[in-house]
């Protein structure tokens, strides 16, 4: 059905009815959608009046409810999009985990490092010095010849001569640098005097810890109260050593020369 002003309406059947509308009024209207139903119902929608304060009536009930619904509304939409409070338990764990995160990395262990077991070492008749160490018998000391002779040349590390004596023995000593010797023959020879001291038999050649060491019995006329003896070079490192004893009998010399020879160490 179609109403305009001046218009009639008719209808097929028995009669006809006509209505005239005087007059019509036009009603302004806004449908504004809220989070409230409306009663026994699930329309979220509203009629509210929009038309000019003049049409609504003063102190009109309409007018109030307006602005009370407007304001509802913005009063929730503030709400709804407001900042939510944390939850505190998520909190405390995420303060845990940086606590965590930022504990430095333990440090491995470093690995102990192993030293000798120390070896006791008996210092008694035993000679150190000039790198090198060499034994001897411990009622005898020995002592710098080079430096007695001349206090300005001392024994050193490249050459040098020792000596040593009491009442029944005499033992002297020399070395010097001979950086690729195997053959230590050549200081054997140098510690016999000529004429002096004489090597009896042939040489005795062996290995000892690496060295090459030769040996020989002698006689001697240095002194009639120790006709007797025995000398001995080795090769250690780059130098070569010799050693000669004067005894008062044939049989001391090779012990105490075994005894020299198995304390020997040198710098090598």
């Amino acid at each position: 059905m179609t109403i305009n002003e001046g218009t009639s309406v008719s209808a097929t059947g028995a009669q006809a009815v006509i209505i005239k509308a005087s007059r019509v009024v036009t009603s302004k209207t806004l449908r504004i959608f809220t989070p409230f139903p409306a009663a026994n119902t699930l329309d979220y929608s509203r009629l509210l009046d929009a038309s000019p304060v003049d049409n609504v009536p003063n102190k009109s009930i309409i007018e109030g409810m307006r602005y009370r619904s407007l304001l509802l509304v913005f009063l929730f939409i503030v709400t709804a999009c407001g900042r939510r409070t944390p939850d505190p338990n998520l909190q405390i764990d995420q303060a845990v985990a940086a606590t965590l995160a930022a504990i430095p990395a333990p440090t491995s262990r470093p690995i102990p490092t192993l030293y000798p077991t120390p070896t006791a070492f008996d210092l008694k008749g035993l000679f150190c010095e000039y790198q090198f160490c060499v034994g001897h018998p411990v009622d005898m000391a020995f002592f710098d010849v080079s430096a007695q002779q001349n206090s300005a040349s001392p024994s050193t590390y490249t050459q040098g001569m020792l000596a040593s004596y009491n009442a029944n023995l005499f033992i002297h000593m020399l070395w010097q640098t001979a950086p690729g010797t195997a053959d230590p023959q050549f200081l054997l020879d140098l510690i016999l005097d000529d004429g002096i001291d004489t090597p009896v038999g042939a040489p005795e050649v062996k290995l000892v810890r690496d060295m090459n060491v030769i040996y020989t019995p002698i006689t001697t006329s240095a002194t009639a109260l120790l006709p007797f003896g025995g000398a001995g070079a080795w090769t250690c490192g780059d130098r070569v050593f010799a050693w000669k004893i004067y005894a008062p009998d044939d049989a001391s010399a090779p012990g105490l020369f075994e005894n020299a020879l198995a304390r020997f160490t040198c710098n090598q």
